[in-house]
């Protein structure tokens, strides 16, 4: 890459002055910038708008560099740009108006430097006093005068993944980066912060409820627990009165305006009167008063403020009990400093957690009322000895820090109970904590103790809880026979533990000990309650004496054959998981226990259930992936509690009966039958079950389902029976008036079901059927949010339905199938895909697909799976801006491993502000050739950050792609972040937030959670079958090796990959599921080269075909076969009787003649042409999706009546919908002659790719439209700005209101955030350009270029010419060709007018 292009980002700042020195490091450039294009202070109102609208903050001015600052950032790669921001950004809400968003001014200030340069010669130069360092919107930290901005900068960004020194020279100075490390000038100052720590004013103040006290103007401040006048006005010298105000009353005083009565609590109640001048100082006061005046406990809380010292007026709050200081900048030095706090003389707890102390603050263990003390995070090495004075201390924490010993002192703390040590150094348990007789409870996970001596544990005789997680433990030593009694719970999860004998530990209750390596385990039976050991390799569990305490024992994923006797013979175990073992059986005394209310038998080798002999309380039963031919016969009328049935994955072939008589008490709610062998003789069966809400029998053999039995079950509420045989849904489903779930795809349904008039219908799934019509009544419910009917070929809707339709958000339809001249030859030969998304049991949905079948230049494809856990708008941003990133990554690296990890960090970049506290896991998979083999076969580059994964299917195998990056499943990454000195939580879950590693986002959580992703490219066979893309959700229920065969069972991949999100739910899932499946042709029979066209008198060795200025029609890639699993999706917003066709031919699917214009000679993606150039340069096409066409948005300005009705497109209104290439899309407009070998040849000597891997650019200029991008030759810019057919582009109006102003670069987040949300992982894309508009003349030019036209090529009419091959076709005819078509087109619109 070319130094320059390095400097890319640098050109967005306005430059008043500059001088350059080579010999000075510094340098400073100054501009003033609105407020509005910065980022707000956290805290403040801006937060939510710029959340929402990205990196909009980001300054975006066109001003460049100079050319000697540029020769001088060129010279070494530690030199840079840092950004100084400064001034008082008021949070408040700016008054209404259009000059609102400028009353604020921020100054910014560009400074070149390089890595040596530190704070202290910047704040010289500057003359200010300091820097502040603001990382990912969060806390401002005051730099010390000795650390280097820009070098901080290089740092964080090789932290998180870059590499090359160029590209963090690149990135460093991308304006972007401020949304995750930002430098400030001056603290910025935050009223809201100020409003909660302190309150002050000049107000008129009256003492007393009696009148014997004047009214008198008096300095008064709100700070801590307490209300504190002053005795002098206008001064805060003197006698101050303090008011104590926890369990006090605040009132509003009626006889006055604007007036409130502050009043103690006690029999010696005091009582102020304070009149506030205006009404926003009243409620701010009254506010601020009520929350203090509702605390039980004198507490002050200033956590995550940025304080370097407490408010000084604090110390006067003496009743002050508790203190917060987390996440704060502490220092000892000053007024409120941590020295002072010694003053609080009844002070009981304080927090000072991560405060990047460095040191143990002496000046706290003179705080001898002490009785709770939170150290945890703060980088310390040691512990002081004067730590011995805090005799009252019951709770200290130090966690996260670098601890290795601990002073002697600590052993004479006789009431300490709690002891946090854990992520620090300790290499074994302190000796001194023998002496420590009042502990009880010692938490050591995240350390390096390797072996636990059960002695050391005796000898503690107070302690009972020990927390040894994440420790590397290896051994479990009892050298002596002497019993530990005092102990009752252990923690020893995610160890490296093969054996464990704990039987000397008599009294112990509660164990966990799942993910080790254990074989054996042995434990003492007398008190135990609790048993956690799943993840193991255990084939048996030694228990002595029987455990008759044990309620909860979970042996799930382990290696067991059989149930030990003991386990029959406990007589209180109430939940027992066995599920993921290999047993073959089950006692008849577990079964008939009286206690056992929930059995998790999963994935074993079961072959039957033992007859229920008597009536047993068991509530849940889950039997799913076993190999039952039957159920009891007994089940239903022997468990009348029996809650939860899931049997599926198994060979039933019916089902037992509900009762032996007409009359049945069954109390069953969900019953999952999913993968049997069911017919409808079983639906017979289920009428007893009357209060069954969820029934899922999904991928049997019904044939029918009866509607005198489906009308029985009134309380239904979800009903799935996907995937068999049914012809029609019984119109006795409108009994069901609960139902608000059915999924019938994958059957022969012809006739749409009587759902759509129930009152609670919500989702209705009947796609991959035969649906030929629907039947609708004359009103719809208005819950009904979803409705997929994709698959159904014969299914046409009429203007009618659309209506009734319009208020539905997640409308998926069936797009007709077209494709373009030789698309058919293309890529859909070699692959195709289906994709399904599921919300499950979750309001929204979080997951997102991305899937592009033609990717860049048509024979490479890109798909990806999104998940955002618990939001949906990270997976929406990525869904739209990562095709597009990978595109542009492509344009600068053929090395899979850098444009991968480069497209995963950029992406993370553009999330902006989005990206702080909001991540989700992402897997891209991109498929290519090799660069530097044209004609070899085609390879697989998966890159992945979080849980979602790919699996190939090899010679009928799964072979994984992918990598989970869980703590749980990744010891690497557990080293990693246990390093880095994070808190995992008890659910091995970072900070409590995340399980997962690496994400994009999330990015306050750095460096323990970083979005570098891991990368690995397969080449891809004749072998290979197809490949599967899924989030969590779908891997945790469902097996590679029972995802492959599912997929193989089924040929068309929509329908292959609804199975799989079906099967996840029916096998418990009750999260977002996603799936996509990739179905892969790839081998020499795909073939479809044409033969080369003869020509006389050309050599074969000729310069290749040149790139022809046609613009494929934006119809072209948004037409995949019908199996594609591709569908329109209507919004919700857009009403259908909007749908029209006003659009014109904007949304035209026509295809291009074979005439002159046809395409050069095709070659396939197996061989492609030897040479580096295509039929054209094509830009990103996107994955089709939903579009609403709107005549307002319409690019080429005609009217709907111009234009006869098109194929495939439903319009009875004022907007249209068409299926077209997904959300952003980009396309070209190009006028002139085509470019010619010369030309080539000029680009390939300025290509910086020595492989030959090189993608032609052409130089544009980038518009947003609402959500639609349009590219165009930058010298046609000011005509097309006069056009009347695209000057709408330019200042085009948002959803939001505001108004894009042309811009030469346009950053792609903005787009995908201004656009309507959808449920469904989508959103309302614009309308595409219309061919026509290709060439634009000025109305001033007309008649001289129809001069010229009629001396050098009269039109003929008449049939087409005959072809002529692109090697030898005259550009200069090309473009009189054209320019005649478009002028007679202008005509004789002109003339219809």
């Amino acid at each position: 890459m070319q130094p320059r292009a390095l400097l890319s980002p640098l050109l967005s700042v306005c430059v008043l002055r500059c001088s350059v020195d080579a010999s000075n490091s510094v340098c400073v450039l100054r501009c003033s910038v609105d407020a509005s294009n910065c980022l707000p202070v956290p805290g403040g109102c801006g937060d939510r708008n710029m959340k929402r609208n990205g990196s909009r903050g980001c300054v975006t001015r066109k001003t460049r560099f100079g050319s000697r600052e540029r020769d001088w950032l060129k010279g070494d790669a530690q030199r840079g740009c840092v950004c100084l921001y400064g001034g008082t950004v008021d949070p408040q809400p700016p008054a209404s108006g259009p000059q609102a968003s400028s009353t604020l001014q921020a100054d910014l200030r560009l400074v070149l430097c390089s890595t040596t340069t530190t704070v202290e010669e910047l704040c010289a130069q500057r003359e200010v006093e300091g820097l502040y360092l603001q990382l990912h919107g969060d806390l401002l930290r005051r730099l010390d005068p000795s650390e280097r901005p820009l070098q901080m900068v290089y740092d964080y960004l090789a932290a998180i993944g870059y590499q090359d020194p160029l590209l963090v020279q690149k990135e460093a100075a991308n304006s972007d980066l401020s949304c995750m490390i930002r430098f400030y000038s001056e603290c910025p100052v935050n009223a809201d912060q100020q409003e909660r720590t302190l309150l002050t004013g000049v107000f008129s103040v009256r003492k007393g409820k009696t009148q014997l006290h004047k009214w008198a103007e008096r300095q008064v401040l709100l700070c801590g627990t307490c209300l504190i006048v002053a005795s002098v006005k206008d001064s805060l010298t003197g006698k101050m009165h303090i008011l104590p105000l926890v369990g006090g009353k605040v009132e509003e005083v009626k006889r006055r305006q604007h007036c409130l009565m502050f009043s103690s609590a006690g029999p010696q109640a005091q009582t102020y009167f304070v009149n506030f001048d205006t009404l926003a100082d009243y409620q701010r006061w009254h506010r601020q008063a009520s929350k203090v005046v509702s605390q039980t406990i004198s507490l002050v809380d200033l956590s995550c403020y940025s304080l370097e010292e407490v408010p000084e007026y604090l110390f006067y709050s003496q009743d002050l009990t508790h203190l917060n200081l987390r996440h704060n900048f502490m220092s000892l030095q000053g007024p409120g400093g941590l020295l002072n706090l010694p003053r609080f003389s009844q002070l009981k707890s304080l927090n000072l957690s991560h405060n990047r102390l460095g040191v143990f603050p002496e000046s706290v263990c003179e705080i001898l009322t002490l009785t709770e003390l939170n150290l945890s995070c703060n980088g310390m090495n040691t512990v002081p000895a004067q730590i011995g004075n805090l005799q009252s201390l019951q709770t200290l924490s130090l966690d996260g820090n670098q601890l290795s010993f601990l002073p002697e002192e600590l052993g004479g703390l006789a009431q300490l109970s709690s002891l946090g040590l854990s992520f620090n150094n300790f290499p074994h348990i302190p000796g001194v904590l023998d002496r420590l007789s009042g502990m009880d409870k010692l938490a050591m996970a995240g350390n390096r103790v390797e072996t636990l001596e059960l002695g050391i544990l005796a000898r503690m005789s107070h302690l009972k809880n020990i927390d040894l997680r994440l420790n590397g433990l290896r051994w479990v030593k009892s050298e002596a026979l002497e019993a530990v009694k005092q102990v009752t719970q252990l923690d020893l999860r995610d160890n490296h533990l093969a054996t464990l004998d704990l039987s000397s530990i008599c009294s112990l209750e509660t164990l966990h000990c799942q993910r080790n390596q254990l074989r054996a385990l042995t434990l003492s039976g007398f008190t135990l309650r609790t048993l956690h050991a799943s993840s193991n390799r255990l084939t048996t569990v030694n228990i002595y004496p029987v455990p008759n305490q044990l309620t909860q024992m979970d042996l799930s994923r382990n290696l067991l054959e059989y149930l030990p006797d003991w386990v029959c013979d406990s007589r209180k175990v109430e939940v027992l998981d066995v599920a993921h073992n290999f047993l073959s059986e089950l006692p008849a005394r577990l079964l008939s226990s009286l206690s056992l209310r929930k059995l998790l038998a999963g994935n074993n080798r079961l072959q039957r259930l033992p007859d229920l002999l008597d009536h047993v309380p068991l509530e849940v039963l889950d039997l799913q992936h076993n190999k039952l031919g039957e159920l009891p016969e007994s089940l239903f009328y022997k468990a009348l509690n029996l809650k939860y049935l899931n049997v599926s994955a198994n060979a039933l072939e019916t089902i037992p009966p509900s009762s032996q008589s007409e009359e049945s008490l069954s109390t069953l709610q969900e019953l999952y039958l999913t993968g049997n062998k069911l017919n409808e003789n079983c639906a017979a069966l289920l009428v007893g079950h009357q209060n069954l809400r969820v029934l899922h029998m999904a991928y049997n053999q019904l044939l029918s389902f009866p509607a005198s039995k489906l009308s029985k079950l009134e309380l239904l509420e979800e009903l799935n029976l996907s995937g068999n045989k049914l012809k029609t849904i019984p119109s006795t489903v409108s009994s069901c008036k609960r139902l608000h779930t059915l999924i019938a795809h994958s059957n022969h349904i012809s006739v749409f079901p009587e759902i759509l008039n129930l009152p609670e219908i919500k989702l209705v799934d009947l796609s991959c059927n035969e649906l030929t019509e629907i039947l609708l009544p004359d009103s719809l419910t208005a819950t009904l949010h979803e409705l997929d009917l994709t698959g159904n070929s014969s299914l046409l809707l009429e203007h009618k339905t659309l209506n009734l339709f319009s208020h539905i958000t997640t409308l998926k339809l069936d797009q007709k199938p077209a494709m373009a001249t030789g698309e058919s030859l293309g890529s859909s030969t070699l692959w195709n895909h289906g994709y399904s998304e599921m919300s499950g049991q979750r309001n929204k949905l979080c997951v997102s697909v991305l899937a592009v079948d033609r990717f860049g230049d048509s024979v490479e494809a890109a798909y990806g799976v999104f998940d955002g856990d618990r939001n949906e708008e990270v997976p929406r941003l990525l869904q739209c801006t990562m095709g597009d990133v990978l595109s542009e990554e492509l344009l600068h690296s053929s090395v899979d491993s850098v444009y991968m990890s480069n497209t995963f960090l950029t992406s993370h970049r553009k999330l902006g502000m989005a990206g702080q506290k909001l991540g989700a896991s992402a897997l891209l998979c991109y498929i290519h050739h090799e660069p530097s083999e044209l004609g070899s076969y085609f390879s697989l580059t998966v890159a992945n950050v979080g849980s979602c994964q790919a699996v190939l299917c090899r010679d009928g195998q799964p072979l994984p792609l992918s990598k989970v990056f869980s703590l749980e499943q990744s010891t690497e990454e557990m080293d990693r972040v246990k390093l880095s000195k994070a808190i995992i939580t008890e659910d091995n879950k970072v900070s409590g937030v995340t399980c997962c590693s690496r994400l994009l986002g999330c990015s306050y959580l750095s460096p323990w959670v970083l979005p570098k992703p891991w990368v690995r490219t397969e080449p891809l066979c004749s072998q290979d079958e197809f490949l599967i893309l899924g989030n969590r959700a779908l891997f945790e229920r469902v097996s590679y090796q029972e995802a492959v065969c599912t997929v193989q069972a089924v040929r068309d991949p929509r329908a292959a990959a609804k199975k799989l999100c079906t099967l996840a739910q029916s096998y418990g899932c009750r999260d977002n599921v996603g799936a996509v499946v990739v179905s892969l042709h790839i081998g020499e029979d795909n073939c479809t080269c044409e033969p080369p066209h003869a020509s006389t008198g050309t050599d074969p060795r000729g310069p290749p075909p040149t790139p022809l200025p046609v613009t494929a029609p934006p119809g072209d890639p948004a037409t995949p076969s019908s199996s594609s699993g591709i569908a329109s999706e209507f919004n919700s917003e857009t009403s259908a009787s909007e749908v029209g066709s006003e659009a014109g031919s904007t949304a035209s699917d026509e295809h291009p003649s074979t005439g002159p214009m046809a395409r050069p000679e095709r070659r396939c993606s197996l061989h492609p042409a030897a040479t580096l150039w295509g039929p054209h340069p094509v830009l990103f096409q996107r994955q089709p999706s939903c579009a609403t066409f709107s005549s307002n948005q319409s690019d080429n300005g005609l009217d709907s009546d111009d234009e006869a009705p098109l194929e495939g497109v439903i319009s009875n209104g004022s907007k249209l919908e068409v299926e077209v290439d997904i959300h952003c899309c980009a396309f070209q407009i190009r006028s002139g002659p085509a470019a010619s070998p010369k030309d080539h040849n000029l680009d390939k000597t300025r290509s910086d790719y020595p492989n030959g891997k090189m993608r032609r650019q052409n130089s544009v200029v980038v518009s947003a439209t609402n959500g639609c991008l349009l590219a165009v030759c930058g010298r046609e810019i000011s005509d097309l700005k006069k056009s009347p057919s695209t000057s709408s582009l330019f200042g085009k109006k948002l959803s939001n209101g505001s108004v894009v102003a042309p811009e030469d670069s346009h950053n792609l987040i903005e787009v995908a955030l201004e656009a309507p949300k959808k449920k469904s992982g989508y959103f309302t894309a614009p309308a595409q350009q219309d061919p026509e508009d290709q060439l634009v003349v000025p109305p001033s030019l007309e008649q001289d270029v129809r001069e010229q036209l009629r001396g050098q090529s009269p039109m003929v009419p008449g049939p087409p010419p005959p072809f002529t091959p692109p090697s030898i076709r005259d550009p200069t005819a090309e473009l009189v060709c054209n320019i005649s078509l478009y002028l007679e087109g202008r005509s004789n619109s002109e003339m219809v007018e």
